[in-house]
């Protein structure tokens, strides 16, 4: 049986686990409970790449924003409130970058999704991670300067945060098409109206 995640209606987007009426909740659901567990298990590594192509796949470019906004305030009160992070002026600052370069990850990853061509969607996502991955890294990569952290870039690291990002990407893809093959939210009664 083949992956079959291309839209029926020709709307552009290349998810659809659910009715496009439910997208913004069910991505919203997807992405903050996904961070909440990776925020557990990755803390600073947060799959933030991943969660942007999901939500740039899934929906239009404000939505997908303020769900990886969503998806990152669960980070970020994961960190500062069960992680212990430190209350100080760098870490604060970082969190704030991170929160900045996943917005950038997200814009970058809509945009490459309209530049790409519908078909071969699993090939299609693959690219727009590269893309949405490379901005993440980059916005980080500038915050250096001001905040410190080079020793974070390393080959062997962004190699390492990167493959969790595909990891993630594949189960968040995985997740989705599950949802959609099962339709426990009715999204075939929906669609035949």
């Amino acid at each position: 049986m083949a992956l079959n995640i291309l839209p029926s209606d020709g709307d552009g987007f290349r998810l659809h686990p659910v009715a496009p009426r439910l997208a913004p909740m069910f991505g919203f659901a997807l992405l903050t409970v996904s961070c909440a567990l990776a925020s557990f298990a990755f803390a600073c590594a947060t799959p933030f790449a991943a969660f942007a192509v999901v939500a740039a796949a899934m929906l239009p470019l404000r939505p997908a924003l303020l769900v990886v906004t969503g998806a990152w305030l669960v980070n970020q009160s994961i960190g500062f409130g069960a992680l212990h992070y430190p209350i100080d002026g760098s870490t604060i600052a970082w969190g704030f970058v991170i929160g900045a370069a996943a917005l950038l990850a997200t814009a970058a990853a809509s945009a490459v999704l309209r530049m790409l061509p519908q078909g071969r969607t699993p090939l299609m996502l693959a690219l727009t991670l590269v893309a949405a991955y490379a901005a993440y890294e980059l916005a980080l990569l500038a915050a250096t300067p001001f905040l410190g952290g080079e020793a974070a870039f390393t080959a062997a690291i962004v190699t390492r945060i990167g493959l969790t990002n595909v990891a993630w990407l594949a189960g968040l893809v995985a997740v989705c098409e599950v949802v959609r093959l099962f339709d426990p939210f009715g999204r075939k009664g929906v669609m035949s109206a």
